[in-house]
């Protein structure tokens, strides 16, 4: 994979990324087919979550994909909070348990490593080959690129009108993501908001109500755009003064 990487960064990244995909959604069906969720995903994203991490430990990567700390202005960010509005929609029709508790270990098990493996994958691997050409057309492709790949939703069932709206609220949050990490040189607020994302949805009430689903989906294309254009004016800002300051 090393050859790989040195040679071709991008294509590197499409491997991986194909490779989640596709052993994600078998893993998926095999745990359907065994009547038990999440037990064969969830030590299937622990071995891809290694492999992934090995790599960029042994390669001394660390920085380079963002597994630092936080290197911005939290103000300019203001705090995160945003992120909290976002973790916490999949409590807003209330909490209950849908699942046995070894099935609800299983799944937040599953979605910790995923909020690792897709944000190092799209926002590190994906982004960072592409911005070195071209940074507004890699903002662009890794956010689509990551809500498009939430389509994998329709091969397990999931309805198409349901999943349409993920893809386009999906894209929102990986631009807002891609704009953290692209400004703040890490993925770790992104991976964690990530992580606990799709780990509050096990705890989710289900509303099958269309128009509660086209309210929320408006909400996270809305909040996740105008947090990132405001982290882009304030850290523009930011670095203008920086350079007057040079001068």
């Amino acid at each position: 994979m090393y050859r790989l990487y040195k040679k071709n960064e991008l294509s590197f990244s499409l491997v991986w990324i194909i490779a989640y995909v596709v052993l994600l959604s078998l893993a998926d069906n095999l745990s359907a087919s065994l009547g038990t969720l999440k037990i064969i995903t969830a030590p299937v994203c622990i071995i891809f979550t290694l492999l992934i991490l090995g790599f960029i430990k042994k390669h001394n990567l660390w920085e380079q994909y963002g597994l630092c700390s936080f290197k911005g202005d939290l103000k300019k960010y203001l705090y995160f909070i945003p992120l909290v509005l976002i973790t916490s929609v999949n409590l807003w029709n209330g909490i209950t348990m849908n699942t046995s508790i070894a099935e609800t270990a299983l799944f937040i098990l599953s979605m910790a490593c995923v909020g690792v493996i897709e944000e190092v994958i799209f926002r590190g691997f994906l982004f960072k080959a592409m911005c070195k050409d071209n940074i507004k057309l890699a903002v662009f492709i890794s956010s689509i690129t990551f809500g498009m790949g939430h389509i994998v939703n329709l091969l397990n069932g999931k309805d198409l009108i349901a999943t349409l709206l993920q893809i386009c609220y999906a894209s929102a949050i990986g631009f807002l993501f891609t704009i953290i990490f692209y400004k703040g040189k890490s993925l770790l607020p992104c991976i964690i908001t990530h992580g606990a994302v799709n780990s509050l949805s096990i705890f989710a009430v289900d509303n099958s109500s269309l128009i509660c689903g086209v309210i929320t989906a408006v909400i996270l294309c809305i909040v996740p755009i105008a947090y990132a254009l405001w982290i882009l004016r304030e850290t523009k800002k930011l670095e203008k003064d920086e350079n007057k300051d040079r001068w």
